[in-house]
């Protein structure tokens, strides 16, 4: 049996590639704060509140579907089923892209430009340690039925 067939990812978890970039954007905001212009006060706040109950809202969604469709939401566990419905039908990685938003509505948030930094340095990370891992026990599982919804489907937007 085909390795990426049998396991699709070991390591990294991705709440902790997540976490792990929050809590360095807390840090490199004490350490070397990045000035901001305040402009006006509750629009980014408004505008990053929105962001985090879109990403969460996105998880959510993702998460229910995937449920609903018996295969695993973790992924270091091997799908049953290749899911192309509810938010799959828009992006191939609903839950980090949720993820990634609410990284930066906490940035609009906080007006921390870390948290930007950081999102982008986590994206870069789960593009090439974990969705490649993941896209690989996909192919390997679904073969040309996951080439053709990659084909129709971006990775992020």
């Amino acid at each position: 049996m085909n390795a990426y067939r049998a396991k699709p990812l070991s390591f990294p978890w991705p709440p902790l590639v997540y976490g792990a970039a929050v809590l360095m954007a807390l840090v490199l905001a004490r350490l070397y704060p990045i000035p901001v212009a305040h402009g006006d006060g509750w629009t980014p706040w408004l505008v990053g509140g929105a962001m985090i109950l879109a990403a969460i809202s996105l998880d959510l969604w993702a998460v229910k579907t995937l449920l609903e469709r018996h295969t695993a939401v973790l992924p270091h566990r091997c799908a049953t089923c290749l899911v192309t419905c509810g938010p799959f039908r828009f992006t191939r990685n609903p839950i980090y892209l949720g993820y990634t938003l609410a990284m930066i509505g906490l940035g609009l948030m906080t007006l921390n430009p870390w948290f930007f930094i950081m999102a982008i340095g986590a994206v870069v990370v789960m593009t090439l340690f974990a969705i490649r891992n993941e896209e690989r026990h996909l192919l390997s599982r679904f073969g040309f039925e996951f080439e053709r919804y990659c084909r129709h489907t971006t990775r992020w937007l």
